[in-house]
């Protein structure tokens, strides 16, 4: 059943860690002008090193990208307690405040089985949902400024209360969990601001997660109409539609192979909602290996293509698929935009696409 939430809808742009420095901040920049609501940067991890692409610190480079642009909200879309420890979270988090101000700062945190696979973590001990709800807890706790005494199964912290006359933003940015399976999004609806989801996302599994999400916030006696989903689509834009299919083809075949090689198993559902099977996306991994993103993009049909439900085409496709995604329950377009100048892309798309979703 198709559903409209009562809270306004974001259109934003998520781009990955990846990229060098000087291109970043000229995108943000791009999308600040353009009228997007968010600029999401996800955390890159080492597997990229094999397509020609360099991990990149994300909590970093945000720093950057707030002091550079104005407006735009920046998000964490995400980073994962696997690799800080959740003080150090707090820690960075305290610089994104001061860089942003208030109000342009999210924080979105996900267990990244990527990156747990990278770096061998979770391998026994507790699993992710225990490191994600302590991880908040003791964030959550290190930003309210008070005392932390916290004894966890996973973590421990200890930090004395704020006093009153030390200089720092003491408002409270939003929180997100990611997650793909139904254990971290009622997760996100117990214990968070919202839900982020993975890329191929699509309008199905809008519907599944914001089901998992909505048990999880009315089981802790809270409201889920307040509650944000935010979910990671492919997207390319241009004047003639084809053109601006093409785009979203590349990044497809990007995470399609990644589905394959990395995470199978939390993949599975975000398949089975597109009608996707590993047998049928299984050539496209294989030509990621051995001949690149291009050679992948090559493997993605046009069956296959409209399957991952990308924002793509032309700019009545993108307003067409925008609104796919709200009425399926999305609150927050998480735009990865991809194919050739997408700076110009991002500036038809403030152009030909946001006008329409200003004030309804």
């Amino acid at each position: 059943m198709e559903r409209r939430v009562s809270l306004p809808l974001k259109i934003g742009v998520l781009q990955l860690s990846m990229e060098p420095l000087d291109e970043a901040v000229r995108m943000a920049k791009a999308c600040d002008r353009a009228g997007f609501d968010i600029f999401w940067l996800a955390e890159a991890y080492p597997w990229w090193r094999k397509h020609g692409f360099e991990a990149r610190s994300s909590t970093a480079l945000t720093a950057i990208l707030a002091r550079e642009t104005s407006r735009i909200a920046i998000g964490w879309g995400i980073i994962s307690p696997y690799t800080r420890h959740p003080v150090q979270i707090a820690m960075e988090a305290r610089v994104l405040q001061e860089a942003a101000g208030e109000g342009r700062f999210l924080l979105g945190l996900g267990a990244s089985k990527i990156f747990m696979k990278e770096i061998g973590e979770g391998q026994g001990g507790p699993g992710p949902a225990v490191v994600m709800r302590e991880s908040i807890e003791i964030i959550e706790q290190v930003l309210a400024g008070g005392e932390v005494k916290y004894e966890g199964k996973a973590f421990s912290a200890f930090a004395p209360a704020l006093k009153a006359e030390a200089h720092i933003a003491r408002w409270r940015p939003p929180l997100y969990i990611a997650g793909t399976g139904p254990v971290l999004q009622r997760l996100a609806g117990s214990h968070s601001s919202g839900l982020l989801t993975a890329s191929i996302t699509t309008p199905g599994f809008v519907r599944y997660a914001r089901r998992n999400m909505d048990e999880g916030a009315r089981r802790a006696g809270r409201d889920p109409a307040a509650l944000e989903l935010g979910s990671v689509i492919v997207g390319s834009i241009h004047a003639e539609a084809a053109r601006g299919r093409e785009g979203a083809r590349e990044m497809a075949a990007m995470y399609l192979a990644n589905k394959v090689q990395n995470i199978q198993g939390s993949a599975d559902v975000l398949l089975q909602q597109a009608g996707l099977t590993f047998p049928e996306i299984q050539p496209i991994a294989d030509a990621m290996e051995e001949g690149g993103r291009k050679a992948a993009a090559r493997r993605v049909s046009d069956e296959i293509l409209e399957k991952v439900c990308p924002i793509a085409g032309a700019p009545e496709d993108c307003i067409r698929r925008i609104e796919e995604y709200r009425a399926a329950g999305c609150t927050s377009i998480m735009l990865e935009l991809w194919g050739d100048d997408r700076e110009e892309q991002a500036r038809l798309f403030g152009e030909a696409v946001l006008p329409h979703f200003r004030g309804n």
